[in-house]
């Protein structure tokens, strides 16, 4: 059974990209992207740019251009986002065969070091300044966070796709019982959701010296403004979660109030990550890259060491660490 992305050739990638008389001077390469293809390429005139293929049947072209209408707003207000590259008419989600594919102009940099304070400060003035256009609107035709029912979508998947065994099935299923009691106590209500990056992890923040830019809103969605901020704040290090803390809400509240009334909401939105990851792993299985990349999901070890992670965050749920 062919998979979404069996047809994208080297060939095919520089005829979509020249189908918008845009001329590659060599191959694009591929750069690491699982759920897209995403790849890199110079142009005749020596201008980087980035071309992504999305996944096909995932996103609808209305939420694909609600994303691209969102980065455009962003980068009109100076927040430092890539969006991405219109033709004359205006377009910005082209179509070549069976793909539907954009052109970003190239961002290079590095991700943040989270044990430099001015970093943390930085990010918080990134993602205030996010917040406060991301507030002004609502997303139409994107999603909508929902924890305690994603994390039962999420069980499902996992169990049909038969990776545990009888006794690991049971202490799953277990464990999720128990982080579902926890998620329903935190539903978020609609007003104060607001149109978030998403997946604001490291790898999708570049820049140097104290200079970041967001990059790759493919996730982007409505969600309480924690969601962009606790994945900041590092796990190894419970203790120092107060000095992180400090340094990101001053940036923050350069222009943004910081939602400290979402601080219950990290360990939650954790366990929901968490749970959410690995039924995206087993669901994407067919596609090549998958196992490659992660061989170690077919490991009996790897759902063993799963289970605990959340039968650990079960107790961070009951006793969360930022209240210590």
């Amino acid at each position: 059974m062919s998979h979404p992305f069996s047809s994208l050739s080297p060939d095919l990638v520089m005829s979509a990209v020249e189908s918008l008389d845009v001329w590659p001077a060599g191959e694009p390469f591929a750069l690491n992207s699982y759920e897209n293809r995403v790849l890199l390429f110079r142009d005749d005139d020596g201008k980087n740019w980035i071309v992504k293929f999305y996944r096909p049947d995932r996103w609808s072209d209305a939420a694909i251009q609600e994303e691209h209408d969102f980065l455009q707003e962003l980068a009109s207000q100076q927040v430092p986002v890539v969006a991405p590259w219109r033709d004359r008419a205006g377009v910005s989600l082209h179509y070549f065969k069976a793909y539907r594919f954009a052109l970003f102009p190239h961002c290079p940099g590095q991700a943040p070091e989270l044990d430099n304070p001015s970093h943390l400060f930085a990010m918080g003035q990134v993602l205030g300044r996010l917040h406060k256009v991301s507030a002004k609107k609502t997303f139409q035709h994107r999603p909508r966070l929902e924890m305690a029912s994603g994390i039962l979508d999420a069980q499902q998947r996992v169990l049909a796709s038969n990776w545990m065994n009888r006794h690991q099935r049971r202490a799953y299923d277990n464990v999720i019982e128990k982080v579902h009691q926890q998620l329903v106590k935190h539903t978020v209500p609609a007003s104060s959701m607001i149109r978030c990056h998403g997946d604001c992890h490291l790898g999708n923040v570049l820049g140097r010296d104290e200079d970041f830019t967001l990059v790759d809103f493919d996730d982007c969605i409505m969600a309480p403004a924690m969601q962009d901020i606790w994945m900041l704040l590092p796990t190894d290090d419970p203790q120092g979660w107060r000095s992180y803390l400090s340094e990101i809400t001053e940036g923050y509240e350069e222009t943004c109030s910081f939602p400290t009334d979402q601080m219950a909401l990290i360990e939650p939105l954790r366990s929901y990550r968490l749970i959410r990851h690995s039924a995206w792993l087993v669901s994407r299985w067919d596609d090549p890259a998958f196992p490659r990349a992660f061989p170690w999901l077919a490991d009996s070890g790897y759902w063993d060491q799963h289970i605990r992670q959340l039968e650990q965050q079960c107790l961070q749920l009951d006793n969360p660490r930022w209240l210590a």
